[in-house]
């Protein structure tokens, strides 16, 4: 196996600095004293951290996109785990057409689902309502869960499976017993990247939230056309910090390695 040569290493170093350096930048700037946006050179302060949690609108709005991303993040996995399993245990007419219909929401634009969602919930009456805003949710967040399912199921060993039912034990049982605990660690990886991908929706957000169920990335975006000061960096500090640790979590409990090539 080839290794990377001196060029090869420079060119990865850039990529990620270009990446990264965005949000260093942000969540530096979310500690100045300053009233504007300025990197702080001579001192540091939390002023900006406690001007977030004393702003009544930013504190609802987070409970809204927590609540909202674990409501939403539950529901796609309870879909996602047994449409997995029909998709890659059973053979039938449709189950590529069900495939790409599960994850097209992946190449679909959000701008258009919005739009789409938005006609769709005003000929219904149901806008301005939480459990419409979470099945929003749901259909652009369940491709991430079914994704990590799949790889659960394909990569797993159907042997301890076929020989509890060899032995009489019920489809119920043999999935209680053994195939859920064999695919936990992909379907708590889905939920926790299904989490993350919905609380930090923003595009779609914009045009299915009502006043009582504004998101954090959307009341962040309304305050940013009304005002940009490093009120909105700590926010995005915050959300960053909140991302980070999840991702943390979920390389733990899964692999990004398995998320991105697939389960090996």
């Amino acid at each position: 196996m080839s290794k990377n040569g001196p060029l090869a290493l420079f060119f990865n170093a850039l990529v990620i600095a270009f990446m990264l350096a965005p949000l260093l930048i942000v969540c530096v700037v979310a500690f100045t004293p300053a009233n504007t946006l300025t990197i702080p050179t001579t001192e540091f302060s939390l002023r900006w951290f406690r001007a977030v949690f004393a702003h009544a609108d930013f504190v609802q709005s987070f409970k809204n996109s927590l609540w909202l991303a674990f409501l939403s993040a539950s529901l796609a996995t309870v879909i996602a785990v047994p449409a997995g399993m029909a998709i890659a245990r059973h053979s039938f007419r449709g189950r590529d057409f069900l495939n790409g219909l599960f994850l097209s929401p992946l190449i679909i634009p959000h701008l258009v689902l919005g739009v789409a969602l938005l006609r769709s919930f005003s000929l219904i009456g149901a806008t301005g309502s939480f459990f419409w805003l979470a099945l929003a949710h749901v259909v652009i967040i369940t491709p991430y869960a079914l994704r990590l399912v799949l790889a659960s199921l394909e990569g797993g060993d159907r042997s301890a499976e076929q020989a509890a039912l060899s032995l009489g034990a019920s489809q119920a049982t043999v999935f209680r017993r053994i195939t859920l605990p064999m695919i936990l660690p992909g379907v708590t990886g889905g939920w926790l990247l299904a989490f993350i991908n919905s609380f930090d929706e923003v595009t779609m957000s914009i045009f299915v939230t009502a006043p009582s169920t504004v998101t954090l990335p959307v009341r962040m975006y309304m305050y940013a056309t009304e005002s940009i000061d490093p009120l909105m960096a700590a926010v995005s500090a915050l959300m960053v910090a909140l991302t980070a640790v999840a991702m943390l979590v979920l390389d733990r409990i899964y692999g990004l390695d398995k998320i991105l090539v697939g389960h090996k």
